[in-house]
């Protein structure tokens, strides 16, 4: 097979049915269209080429510098393409959560731009929020700009629409499948691949996968982010059900050691919340049936995160202290957690607790809860393997952008034995949303 340009291999990806030894339902077939077999290894690829490729040329020849919000895959492929054509890259994102994704960015040349933000997702609606600001800059009149804007741009969901989806029907001998799996993060891909798919049978069941409220799965919105993003429509899905960090990695675990498939925790989370969906409609089928989920990208892009959640799966003893050693029932059952209204009642009680903020000091300083202290997760973190860092005596309310990383601590610290440490729930972004005060430095 010939090409002229890495950019013609693009798409056309394998559909590989998974052995029902493995998944053990006895009347669907499962199929995983293999997205990391792209050229640059991810579904983004298809996305990133078909928001760039009109404006490349012209981007060119003015000196314009290609621009993404984005920290994972879309920037990537972005960072590739715009070196094809002599251009500069910039990722702007809140946080790199992924070390290796962010060396790889740099490796490829790629300028980053961590910019404070209120959560781990671009929102619209906040006109306070820094990544907010950014966003509205790139489409000023002048702008020295090529933004292709991921979360709005129609052409995410239309390189889906033209090549994702009728790759699936065609290889399913022009049928659509009977359900349609897959994880949400731009919402590009599963809006464009079920748009296709439903033409072809408007009964096909799309289930979308979100992030479980207090994880982080890379590629994966959780439910409250999925709802800042522009191409999300709740009417794609028939249903959207959460996959926890750790269904994630054991679905990965299965796709790598028993199919021989590279996948990353998205695709991992993609099976597992497949498998969980469709075994109960199987026990009560009597003809078969055919499901299609998405693996997203590749496992070598993800080892930290692994080690940070599974270090024995990487031949590494067990962290002393560790947050990301918790698994996410333990987080769930020992976390002491409050609301805004509560946290705000307890502030003002004769024992106020000390305020906790995780976040980073730029989206500290931008806004955040007035008499709170700023220690930035990875500090905090090494503090805690120490041991306890406070007094037993001193209440703490911990705080980080959505709730995710302060549940973990809280659960850590409550086991490590301080006895009056909560997380505040659904973080600053829940704090700001209730209408509770926040100050800028």
């Amino acid at each position: 097979m010939r090409y002229d340009s890495i950019t013609e291999a693009i798409g056309n990806t394998p559909l590989v049915r998974i052995d029902p030894a493995v998944h053990g339902l006895r009347n669907i077939d499962l199929y995983a269209k293999l997205e990391l077999l792209n050229p640059f290894g991810s579904v983004k690829d298809r996305s990133a080429w078909n928001m760039a490729r009109l404006g490349l040329a012209g981007a060119a020849e003015r000196g314009e510098t290609v621009v993404e919000l984005s920290s994972g895959n879309t920037a990537k492929a972005l960072a590739l393409l715009a070196g094809m054509h002599g251009l500069k890259f910039k990722s702007v994102t809140n946080r790199m959560r992924v070390p290796e994704i962010k060396e790889l960015l740099l490796l490829l040349g790629a300028e980053i731009e961590e910019l404070p933000g209120q959560s781990e997702c671009l929102d619209p609606t906040d006109t306070d929020d820094p990544l907010t600001r950014f966003h509205q800059r790139l489409a000023e009149p002048g702008a020295a700009y090529l933004h292709t804007d991921q979360y709005f741009n129609p052409r995410n969901t239309e390189a889906h629409t033209a090549g994702t989806g009728p790759e699936i029907v065609k290889d399913l001998d022009g049928r659509a499948p009977d359900w349609f799996i897959a994880c949400v993060g731009t919402a590009g891909s599963s809006t464009g691949v079920a748009r296709v798919l439903r033409d072809h049978d408007p009964d096909v069941g799309v289930i979308g996968l979100v992030a479980h409220k207090s994880d982080f799965i890379p590629g994966i919105r959780t439910i409250d982010e999925v709802q800042q993003v522009g191409l999300f429509d709740p009417a794609t899905y028939d249903t959207i059900e959460s996959v926890t960090a750790d269904e994630a990695i054991d679905g990965m675990l299965t796709l790598i050691r028993r199919c021989g498939l590279l996948a990353g925790p998205t695709g991992g989370a993609a099976y597992h919340g497949a498998v969980r969906h469709l075994r109960p409609l199987d026990e009560e089928l009597t003809e078969r049936r055919t499901a299609v989920f998405i693996v997203c990208d590749r496992a070598e892009s993800y080892l930290s995160y692994v080690r940070q959640r599974r270090p024995e799966l990487l031949g590494k003893p067990p962290r002393k202290n560790s947050a990301a050693a918790l698994t996410d029932a333990e987080v769930r059952a020992e976390a002491a957690v409050v609301d805004t209204e509560g946290a705000r009642q307890w502030m003002a009680s004769e024992r106020p607790p000390l305020v906790v903020d995780l976040r980073g000091p730029h989206a500290y300083a931008a806004l955040h809860i007035d008499g709170s202290v700023n220690i930035v997760d990875e500090l905090f973190d090494e503090l805690v393997r120490g041991g306890l860092p406070f007094s037993k005596n001193r209440p703490v309310l911990l705080a980080c952008p959505v709730g995710e990383k302060s549940a973990r601590y809280a659960a850590l610290l409550t086991r490590m034995g301080h006895p009056d440490v909560r997380s505040l729930s659904g973080g600053i972004v829940a704090w700001r949303d209730a209408g509770a005060p926040l100050v800028r430095d």
